[in-house]
């Protein structure tokens, strides 16, 4: 469409596109593999404490536990590491999801102002046909209610019914026919 907003000139030589959440798992474990690997370590010198706990080794347990706050600055200190490291392209990314966001906002906009003209064209359209049908009933009417000779009139009404018919497309039920299908 040509109403979206244009992607800023930062984006033009930067590879950002949309991803799942889990390609955005596997980009961000690929920048900053250490980050996983502080959180494995935690795991495992915290699992090795429990073990000791229930062994009753104090000596183990408490080396663990010291290694478990090792790992855990460690992860902290790839954390801040990879925080700095990344920032501007964490900024550039954030405001390219932005100009997504606006761009999908936008697309959403226009699809539902289409479906609004599209119910207001058929509303337009039914409109006319009762309106015509309206006017050839009360043709009919008119037609009927002035005196004639007997079979003549017979004959007049049934050509009103015929031209009303005519005009109305076939019948009431026709033209709910025609509204529900589309108009088509």
């Amino acid at each position: 469409m040509s109403d979206r907003p244009p992607l800023p000139s930062s984006f033009d030589n930067a590879e950002f596109r949309e991803e799942t959440s889990a390609q955005k798992f596997k980009r961000r474990l690929k920048e900053e593999p250490l980050i996983p690997l502080g959180c494995g370590a935690t795991s495992y010198a915290l699992y090795r404490a429990y073990k000791s706990m229930r062994a009753r080794d104090s000596l183990e347990m408490n080396r663990m536990f010291r290694a478990r706050i090792y790992a855990q600055f460690f992860t902290l200190l790839a954390v801040v590491a990879g925080g700095m490291y990344y920032k501007t392209e964490r900024e550039q990314r954030k405001e390219f999801e932005k100009v997504l966001e606006a761009r999908k906002q936008q697309e959403k906009r226009d699809a539902w102002l289409h479906e609004l003209e599209v119910r207001d064209k058929e509303d337009r359209n039914w409109r006319e046909r009762h309106a015509a049908i309206e006017a050839a009933a009360k043709e009919a009417e008119m037609k009927s209610t002035q005196p004639q000779p007997s079979s003549t009139l017979q004959d007049t009404n049934r050509a009103a019914v015929e031209s009303s018919d005519e005009k109305k497309g076939g019948g009431v039920l026709d033209a709910v026919r025609s509204l529900i299908s589309g108009g088509k």
